[in-house]
């Protein structure tokens, strides 16, 4: 069962799903977006085991600053041991992922359903 909270920010959205938190980013994730959700996601990940799903499906714009919060949460998830999946759709934003090789570290899935059924993922390890 899927249980809604209040969004944290304008561009941020936190519920959990099957046992993992969900993290739904929203609206153009660039460098202020991006100070907003930082906190909010360094929460989520400093726990042990920590299982996170970052949603990006709401998202309409996603720079670099966007590309840095993957790869910090990636980062924080392994350090504790925990798993970090990943939804996106947006083709341009899947193009970004295989350009720099964030696709291979972490690679991207349409739907939560589809990420959580990939087997004893950290989604890339190390």
């Amino acid at each position: 069962m899927r249980h809604q909270s209040a969004p944290f920010t304008r561009h941020l959205r936190v519920h959990t799903y099957r046992g993992h938190t969900v993290l739904e980013f929203r609206g153009e994730i660039d460098i202020a977006a991006a100070a907003e959700i930082t906190p909010h996601l360094d929460r989520v990940t400093q726990r042990a085991g920590p299982r996170v799903v970052i949603d990006l499906r709401p998202v309409e714009f996603f720079d670099c600053s966007g590309l840095r919060l993957l790869y910090r949460a990636r980062a924080r998830v392994l350090e504790h041991g925990g798993q970090l999946h990943l939804v996106c759709t947006h083709p341009l934003t899947l193009r970004v992922f295989r350009v720099t090789g964030l696709s291979r570290l972490l690679p991207a899935h349409p739907t939560p359903d589809a990420a959580l059924e990939e087997s004893g993922a950290t989604s890339g390890s190390w």
